[in-house]
């Protein structure tokens, strides 16, 4: 529902973007909601600000035995408390939804650029900086986007006090328009250290993550090797410099509010001192006089919400810059300026740099060694061969051909892939319909029995990296995988290394029979795979 409410429009954002035009930016998408924002944020800060003079009229009427004035006054008095409720509670929906759009926008937004970095991601930044990106960052810039109304209201309602005052007294109204913004300038030089220390924690913040996510994903092995105990003292080690930067940033946010009140404060003491001398040298009456108390007070108000703006512009800032290096990094592989679309059928794959041919409609196994995941990768296009070298997909090269249209025809799938936390069966399911069903796949990789064991078969909840299965057993699952999308190409990296003899002949013998007709190449060095072959690439050469 609020999605279709607040729909999120894609960010436009100059080639270089710095940390203050991605603020922009996300301003800028919801332009007419922010501006939308500080127009009913005005009227909800108005009735604030004139209220304390409305009660110093009704109190002035007291004074004058004035009954109808009094009523006048009591019933402006309700008015304002029931404009400033229905325009707050609609100024806190309009806010709600602008702290959607930032937090929602600029978690679309890394999304889709981590999306098309792919693989190189995780070679140019940490997955505790992604993390952090993910959950911390974004919430600051919803912060910064949200306080738009409060902000502009805030600022309004100070100028209308500050004319009334000066209008009234002007010794008042010239204390309040310098005490109040020296007050706020005052506040000034918290900042910077408070902008550092944010920094500081959000880098021991995402080394923590980063720490945390390794020991969850070698908890197996670190349990194996004895090593909880060490780990543990590091994470410990990590966590407590995370603390102590904490610390200091509370520290720096404790001085910030305490200085919130105290300069206000001591321009809200200085103003009702010289109004009660006004008052007893009948300058201004008793109404005024407690009008001028009470704006005093409210004077606190704007002061608190425009540090408030700051914090969070600061916040917003410190984020915005790790975004905008999240941003920066760039793909290995780019697009072609003109992409080439491939032939329909079955595609032959040919590698000038080792030689591999990869005969349509056949598969073929490519025994180099330890140098195959290289040739995998290439004919897969997850890396580019070396200068002068090319691929060919179906006689197009592969850097001419959109990553889109490779990724659909030629699937790769390595012995390392992990799996996400969700159910099985939409797991296994490609996200388009294919020629061979779960079912078809799970027999042709052996892996029935484990589904048949699990107590929902195909329905259960697998934890992230499928925990909850053997290292050989998630090996034949993501054969399924891989078999269920039913690609026109087949790349295959030792898919069968960690399953027993038995297990593997089997497996052989049925993926040949599922793929016959289809381009499939294997990366193996068991003589199973060979033995099922239509053509082997060896060290040595090639055999049919």
């Amino acid at each position: 529902m609020l999605s279709a409410t607040y729909p999120l429009p894609p960010l436009r954002l100059p080639a270089r973007p710095t940390a203050s035009r991605f603020l922009l930016a996300v301003f800028r998408a919801r332009l007419g909601t922010a501006l939308g924002a500080a127009a009913i944020g005005v009227v909800w800060a108005l009735p604030g600000a004139l209220l304390p003079l409305v009660v110093g009229q009704g109190i002035g009427a007291i004074g004058a035995h004035d009954g109808a004035a009094v009523g006048r006054w009591a019933l402006a008095a309700a008015v304002l408390g029931l404009v400033q409720t229905v325009f707050g509670t609609w100024l806190h929906f309009l806010n709600y939804g602008l702290w959607l759009h930032g937090a929602g926008t600029t978690q679309r937004t890394v999304s889709a650029h981590t999306t098309r970095v792919g693989a190189g991601l995780r070679e140019q930044t940490t997955t505790g900086n992604l993390v952090a990106v993910s959950t911390t960052d974004i919430n600051h810039i919803g912060n910064t986007v949200e306080m738009t109304g409060r902000a502009v209201g805030s600022l309004l309602a100070f100028v209308v006090v500050a004319v009334w005052l000066v209008s009234t007294s002007p010794l008042l109204g010239v204390v309040a328009l310098v005490g109040v913004p020296v007050a706020v300038l005052g506040i000034g030089p918290l900042l910077a250290p408070l902008q550092k220390r944010k920094a500081k924690q959000r880098e021991q913040r995402g080394d923590v993550n980063a720490l945390g996510a390794d020991i969850v994903s070698g908890l197996r092995i670190l349990r194996g090797i004895g090593g909880e105990r060490r780990f543990f003292a590091r994470f410990r080690e990590t966590s407590q410099r995370v603390r102590r930067a904490g610390v200091e940033v509370g520290k720096a946010e404790a001085w910030l509010a305490a200085a919130e009140i105290a300069l206000p404060g001591l321009v809200t003491v200085v103003i009702t001192w010289l109004g009660a001398r006004l008052a007893v040298a009948g300058s201004i009456d008793v109404g005024q006089l407690v009008a001028f108390y009470g704006v005093s007070a409210f004077l606190i108000w704007p002061v608190t919400a425009a540090t408030e703006a700051v914090g969070s512009i600061t916040s917003g800032l410190v984020a915005s810059r790790k975004i905008v290096a999240l941003l920066a990094i760039r793909p290995k592989l780019a697009d072609p300026e003109t992409p080439v679309p491939l032939p329909e059928g079955p595609l032959e794959l040919v590698d000038t740099e080792s030689g591999v041919r990869v005969a349509p409609g056949r598969l073929t196994v490519v025994d180099f060694g330890a140098e195959g995941e290289a040739v995998a990768d290439r004919l897969a296009r997850f890396a580019d061969p070396a200068d002068g070298e090319a691929v060919l997909v179906g006689g197009v090269r592969a850097d001419q051909v959109a990553l889109a249209e490779l990724r659909r025809r030629i699937v790769y799938a390595h012995n390392q892939d992990i799996w996400f936390s969700g159910v099985l069966r939409e797991q296994l399911a490609p996200a388009r319909a294919t020629g061979v069903g779960s079912t078809e796949a799970l027999f042709a990789a052996d892996a029935d029995d484990i589904v048949a064991a699990l107590p929902d078969g195909v329905e259960e909840v697998i934890g992230e990296r499928g925990r909850e299965v053997s290292g050989g057993q998630r090996q034949r699952l993501n054969l399924a995988r891989a078999l269920a999308a039913d690609a026109d190409v087949l790349v295959l990296d030792e898919p069968t290394s960690a399953v027993d003899a038995h297990t593997e002949a089997r497996i052989t013998e049925r993926v040949a029979a599922l793929r016959r007709g289809k381009t499939t190449v294997v990366f193996s060095q068991s003589p199973l795979w060979t033995h099922v072959a239509d053509e082997v690439f060896t060290a040595k050469g090639v055999t049919v």
